[in-house]
């Protein structure tokens, strides 16, 4: 029995006693009460009445894997590998990365319902709830050297957002990886990440790990103290489903991993300038304990940053530093 086959039979909104849960899922009522206490451990919302027994307070969409492969269409599908969905994994980054070291991972899409040690750039925990983001990993192997996926990173926040526009959603893009949007309160929030991670020769073969998390549904009640705002799809598009999303994003994403060594980023240049959240506004740039400021400029077809310092203009180059903005 897993949380994911506990989920399921609550999922249907009835109450349901440990015994029936115990007799659906062939355990005892004892284990149907530990593994109770993991939802709790986990923050998923329960309701307990005495008599009735147990459901979910509120539903909770699990992803399906071959729901998910299903809808992709069947030109994106041709790149698509192999698709694995996991209930907890410390990262699908590294989940991809020992695919790759064992002779695979090309192609290849690993989801998570949570994962306990995914990280952001700059080393930053990414801290998810279980079922309320879309956590995931692509790998993609680049015969040409590192030089040529400059931007990548970018390229894939437009398709981030590319795709929840057509929900009704209004993304910004922050330069050089992170996906904005106003929260219920109207302060603007980091609704996703973006982490590429690349190995191999400089000048030749390599490959590279595309992850991404999203927050879809969060409770207010998590939001609160994280030093910077955060924001979540069902803010502005609370009708999308975590599977109808993760269709769309792979949609997306097979193809511009397979055309993008040819293609590089200038053809993804205007549509990530027309969504920089800070174009325009004064920046703080940091490189470790140092701060200085600017005014943000477009990013240019290799994906660095300009930035105006009084009658200088400065080019910065994704990974170097991190760029803070003021709306």
């Amino acid at each position: 029995m897993t949380i994911g086959d506990l989920i399921r039979l609550l999922s249907d909104g009835k109450f349901h006693s440990g015994q029936q849960l115990g007799e659906h899922l062939g355990v005892s009522r004892a284990a149907v009460w530990k593994q109770m206490k993991k939802l709790e451990a986990l923050g998923i919302p329960m309701e307990v009445v005495k008599g009735h027994g147990y459901r979910l307070s509120q539903p909770l969409e699990l992803l399906d894997g071959n729901q998910i492969v299903a809808g992709i269409s069947r030109q994106a599908r041709l790149h698509l590998v192999r698709l694995f969905v996991e209930e907890t994994l410390p990262s699908t980054n590294v989940y991809i990365r020992e695919r790759f070291e064992q002779g695979a991972g090309h192609g290849e899409v690993c989801l998570v319902e949570q994962q306990s040690a995914g990280r952001g750039r700059r080393g930053r925990v990414w801290t998810t709830l279980w079922g309320r983001t879309l956590m995931f990993s692509v790998g993609w192997r680049f015969d040409a050297g590192v030089a040529a996926l400059e931007g990548l990173s970018l390229a894939v926040g437009v398709v981030v957002a590319q795709v929840l526009e057509r929900y009704g959603a209004r993304p910004l893009l922050k330069w050089p990886n992170d996906v904005l949007l106003a929260s219920p309160d109207g302060e603007l929030g980091k609704l996703a990440g973006i982490l590429v991670e690349i190995s191999g020769d400089a000048a030749g073969p390599c490959e590279a790990v595309v992850g991404v998390g999203i927050n879809v549904d969060l409770p207010a009640a998590f939001r609160t103290g994280f030093a910077q705002p955060i924001a979540a799809v069902h803010d502005q598009a609370p009708g999308l489903a975590r599977n109808t999303l993760a269709v769309e994003l792979l949609e997306g994403l097979m193809p511009l991993l397979a055309e993008f060594e040819r293609q590089g980023f200038s053809c993804w240049r205007e549509e990530w300038n027309t969504r920089h959240a800070f174009a325009g506004h004064q920046i703080d740039i940091l490189r470790g304990d140092e701060r200085e400021t600017g005014i943000a400029e477009d990013v240019d077809s290799s994906g660095n940053l300009w930035v105006r310092q009084g009658d200088r203009r400065r080019r910065i180059a994704g990974g170097e530093i991190s760029v803070r903005g003021y709306s």
